[in-house]
């Protein structure tokens, strides 16, 4: 779903921050007539906008509703490339199915499928999500980075940086990161990063990292599964947190951090994970699919491998695991 001159006109009254706005500007600006004007209006008035009218003065944006459709989040965003092309949909089974459909069909790099609401949201070895409407951000973001196959994995810990640094920016809260795709807020998960590959003989076709977020739930909405050890940014921050201003500011980071990741390496990066990760010089368990190990996590690799001593002295490289804290 790109631009549509109801999301330009809805940009453009965000814009005007709380000023009205004649129609003939509008009208000229995006060269319509003003009843054609009028009508985007009505549009934008129906889904939830509350826009005035003054005689003279022309409209006013005095507020947006709580959603993460393309004429909410595109009016203020700061990126380059993704998010520039938004798929929404209000409830769908899961973003990450509909991104891989969308990534065959070619659509551009940083395109953002974003929903409501899933019915089928998975993490990671195709565990449920729990993704209620409204409550979350839902979303998966298709990126197409010209590098090797193998620096292919270093992009899920990227994303890590990228979410926790926007939940500081938005919330002030410091979640921590738990190897490899976890974000935690006191020691209670909040956020899981899902990256998927596309590839062929040629390379890396599409990348598709999903994020899934709890923002707005209370403790209620949880199930007796999970209501242990999830959380969400409103039960921690004590109050509900805007959507909108946190899909803004991931796909800010993931598109600064990527790129710093593309052109320049993961080393910088590395530093910026380890200082948030809950995971380094702590006893962990490795639950794999052939074996399970124990011991303490020193740090991780260039190639984002977890670095795990065990009591024998034996250093060993973790790369795919479910990861238990102990004592």
């Amino acid at each position: 779903m790109n631009i549509t001159v109801t999301n330009k006109l809805a940009a453009r009254l965000m814009e005007a921050s709380g000023a009205h706005v004649s129609g003939q500007e509008l009208a000229d600006e995006f060269g319509i007539s003003r009843t054609a004007v009028w009508k985007h209006i009505k549009e934008l008035q129906d889904k939830g906008y509350e826009i005035t009218s003054v005689k003279k003065k022309g409209y006013m944006l005095s507020g947006i509703p709580d959603t993460l459709e393309p004429s909410a989040i595109q009016p203020l965003l700061k990126t380059e490339r993704l998010g520039r092309t938004i798929e929404w949909i209000a409830t769908c089974d899961s973003t990450q199915i509909i991104a891989h459909q969308l990534a065959q069909q070619g659509v551009p790099d940083g395109t953002a499928v974003l929903a409501e609401e899933q019915t089928a949201g998975r993490g990671r070895m195709a565990r449920k999500w729990d993704s209620a409407y409204g409550k979350g951000i839902w979303m998966s973001v298709i990126l197409r980075p010209d590098v090797p196959l193998h620096r292919a994995p270093q992009f899920t810990l990227v994303a890590a940086v990228a979410v926790v640094r926007a939940i500081e920016e938005v919330t002030g809260l410091r979640p921590d990161i738990k190897w490899p795709n976890d974000i935690l807020l006191n020691g209670k998960k909040c956020t899981g990063i899902l990256t998927e590959l596309q590839s062929d003989a040629d390379g890396i076709q599409a990348l598709i990292i999903g994020i899934g977020l709890n923002a707005n739930q209370d403790a209620g909405d949880f199930s007796d599964e999970v209501k242990d050890i999830a959380t969400s940014l409103k039960m921690e921050a004590g109050q509900a947190v805007s959507r909108q201003q946190l899909v803004r500011a991931m796909l800010f980071y993931l598109e600064h951090y990527t790129a710093i990741y593309i052109n320049e390496g993961f080393g910088v990066l590395k530093m910026m994970w380890e200082s948030y990760s809950t995971t380094i010089g702590k006893p962990v368990r490795a639950r794999m699919a052939k074996e399970t190990l124990e011991g303490i996590a020193e740090g991780i690799t260039d190639e984002g491998v977890l670095q795990l001593r065990t009591p024998d002295g034996r250093l060993h490289g973790i790369y795919s695991a479910d990861i238990e804290m102990r004592n």
